[in-house]
């Protein structure tokens, strides 16, 4: 049976909902940035979660301060249940160690995927023991938890690289829960493959950055990411039903224009386009 991503407004505050556990509803929930919360029958997962103001403190003083423009949505602990967290590589608002320290400390049960790279890294900002990572590299597909699977795609931030041992250092993630498929790119720019490698996998929704890169950026260690247009093209050749286009609006020096996402989402009847809004939720519906 068909279905849709249908973007409405949240019903109440995200703590509250989240305080509640996962039902069976696949939804989507943006957490800034990067972040999503997933949810789909009766599991919850967290992706890239940035709930910290830890870069204001990192770059007090630098040229990019990295002041929030955008308050968290809910505070690690107000996460509610989570059953799996995924970070696509090491950069902190993607791999945030004050807000997978306490939620990790929570909810020992909880495991972390991460790139197979990123091990050490992983493990201190975490502040957990290599039992609880799940450890990954691109073209692995694992179960980290019954019923989930996640395929670990190839990122290139702004160029694909590995480490000594050959593991990715960007990833991005293609994860199925039941007959529902979700593509988290991580941070990527367009690279040769970058179609051959997620469009076997059959995503109904792309999440992609659209915050655009710079070589002014990249000459100052800010590596880039997707132009608002590259988004669109390479969830049209993937085949996705709708973007969620995300990553902006959290860094006055890296964002893209929300009203431009918005003209964008009107000009485009293939894939769907949809700017990320932390007031609202996104139901993926069956068309009946």
């Amino acid at each position: 049976m068909p279905a849709r991503l249908v973007q409405q407004k949240r019903p109440a505050p995200l703590a509250e909902i989240l305080a509640a556990p996962p039902g069976n509803a696949r939804c989507l929930y943006w957490l800034g940035q990067a972040g999503f919360v997933i949810e789909a029958e009766g599991k919850r997962l967290v992706i890239d979660p940035y709930l910290s103001n830890s870069l204001a403190e990192k770059y007090r003083g630098k040229l990019y301060p990295h002041q929030r423009l955008m308050a968290a949505p809910v505070s690690p602990l107000e996460l509610g249940r989570v059953d799996l967290v995924l970070s696509t590589h090491q950069h902190t608002d993607h791999m945030d160690p004050e807000t997978l320290r306490p939620l990790m400390a929570q909810q020992p049960g909880l495991k972390l995927v991460a790139p197979r790279a990123a091990r050490e890294e992983a493990t201190r900002r975490a502040g957990v023991g290599p039992e609880r990572l799940h450890l990954v590299d691109a073209g692995e597909r694992t179960q980290p938890l019954p019923g989930i699977f996640v395929t670990a795609t190839r990122a290139a931030h702004e160029t694909l690289e590995r480490d000594a041992a050959g593991n990715h250092k960007f990833l991005g993630y293609v994860i199925e829960i039941g007959n529902w498929r979700i593509w988290h790119s991580g941070d990527t720019i367009p690279y040769q493959g970058i179609i051959d490698d997620v469009a076997p996998l059959r995503p109904d929704i792309a999440l992609l950055p659209v915050n655009g890169r710079s070589a002014e950026l990249l000459a100052n260690n800010v590596p880039g990411n997707l132009a608002l247009g590259e988004a669109i093209e390479i969830g049209r050749e993937i085949g996705a039903e709708a973007v969620i286009a995300h990553h902006f609006g959290m860094f006055d020096f890296n964002t893209e224009d929300p009203a431009a996402i918005d003209r964008a989402a009107a000009a485009t009847p293939k894939p769907h386009l949809f700017r990320a809004d932390p007031d609202q939720v996104f139901l993926w519906e069956e068309q009946r």
